[in-house]
């Protein structure tokens, strides 16, 4: 990926605006637990920053998808993990099916007012019994005459509490589990739905996240995205989008605390010197920033190989759940060894190593556990469990 001067003007841009408008908030967000979504995202949408690869027909920007993985880097500067990710969910999770599947009505109903900042957005597909298994979610929408009929529920369901519509996964038909599903936008102040549960988390906690319970909602049919049975496809496809710039999004933020770790073990002074003058400690730090740039390297080759359109849907399925599996894990080896090196400091709970060893440990879990990541990858490979391969003992 070429990294050009427009590249780092939008990265300027909102890299400023994190510093501007996140960065001096975080502390009071993360205290009550909710982020004022709508005011943020409603700035963020007159600067241009919520349609950076949506159609210029809907009010984007229509740019490629480099623009967005800078955009999602220069978010990785917040002081929390928390704001990176609900701004990542109007951006990359729930809005990219809508953008390339939904209809003219849908996209002008729903997607342009999300570009805009005047709608909040969340991606309801978990469930209490269906997190990394998409395909076992129950919740179901039963046609009844020119409705959908929806019942079921969704948990950890990023700014549920004030979203707007959701683009919501449901089973609209038997059969198997990967062809009976679709995607569907919810509005969420329609009747039947209860989402007043606000969850209690380990981290991420700058966000609000919710349980969404739907008794009987009616959704007209026309709020399909697509066709009907495509939706589990269609979630696929965005999980690839939300995988890459969860990468990307995480890249600065690590880069960051390993220079404020230089500079905190540089004034810190144990056994007549400073921590930094232990070799280990040194030599530690410079293996953590190369880890970090690997990544960044995998994220900005993963970008390049998605946007050139010449390789299939399985390899860029493949780099994408290598860029996802591995800031993942690089992510809580550098907070867990930076945090050793902050020492007693390092354990208060609002120190910004103590904060990213919290939020970071969401990343092997959300959006596709490490073992589903590592199943898609061996899946490229051509590894396959023994009952799929075959008996191949008889094969000379």
């Amino acid at each position: 990926m070429i990294v050009t001067d427009e590249h780092i003007q939008l990265y300027d841009t909102t890299k400023r605006f994190v510093q501007d408008e996140l960065n001096p908030h975080i502390d009071e967000w993360e205290a009550a637990g909710i982020w004022p979504a709508r005011e943020v995202l409603k700035k963020m949408g007159d600067l241009g920053l919520l349609g950076i690869t949506k159609p210029t027909s809907c009010g984007g920007l229509g740019l490629d998808y480099s623009y967005e993985v800078m955009f999602a880097q220069a978010l990785g500067n917040c002081s929390c993990g928390a704001l990176p990710m609900a701004i990542g969910v109007q951006t990359d999770m729930a809005t990219p099916a809508i953008a390339r599947f939904g209809s003219k009505e849908l996209q002008k109903d729903y997607l342009e007012p999300a570009i805009k900042g005047d709608m909040v957005v969340s991606i309801a597909v978990s469930e209490a019994s269906a997190g990394s298994d998409v395909s076992g979610v129950k919740t179901w929408a039963r046609k009844e005459g020119g409705d959908y009929v929806i019942n079921g529920s969704k948990m950890w369901i990023t700014n549920g509490t004030q979203s707007d519509w959701a683009c919501m996964l449901v089973n609209t038909s038997e059969g198997k589990p990967h062809q009976n599903k679709s995607l569907i936008i919810v509005p969420m102040d329609a009747t039947g739905i209860d989402r007043k549960t606000k969850l209690d988390k380990l981290g991420m906690r700058g966000s609000d996240t919710a349980m969404i319970f739907l008794d009987n909602v009616r959704v007209p049919q026309r709020n399909l995205i697509g066709q009907e049975g495509l939706g589990f496809m269609y979630q696929m496809m965005q999980f690839q989008e939300e995988r890459l710039f969860g990468a990307a999004s995480g890249i600065d933020g690590l880069t960051n605390l390993i220079q404020e770790t230089i500079e905190y073990t540089g004034q810190r002074q144990a056994f007549g010197q400073s921590i930094l003058d232990n070799q280990y400690v040194h030599f530690r730090l410079a293996e953590l920033r190369t880890e970090v740039e690997a990544v960044k390297a995998l994220v900005y080759q993963t970008t390049q190989e998605y946007m050139s359109g010449k390789h299939t849907p399985e390899h860029i399925a493949m780099l994408a759940s290598m860029c996802k599996l591995k800031i993942g894990r690089v992510s809580r080896e550098v907070t867990d060894s930076l945090l050793q090196f902050w020492g007693g400091q390092g354990f208060m709970w609002d120190n910004n190593v103590s904060r990213a060893y919290r939020d970071t440990r969401l990343i092997s879990i959300g959006g596709g556990a490490d073992e589903v990541m590592l199943g898609i990858i061996c899946k490229a490979m051509g590894i396959l469990p023994s009952k799929k391969r075959g008996d191949r003992s008889a094969v000379k």
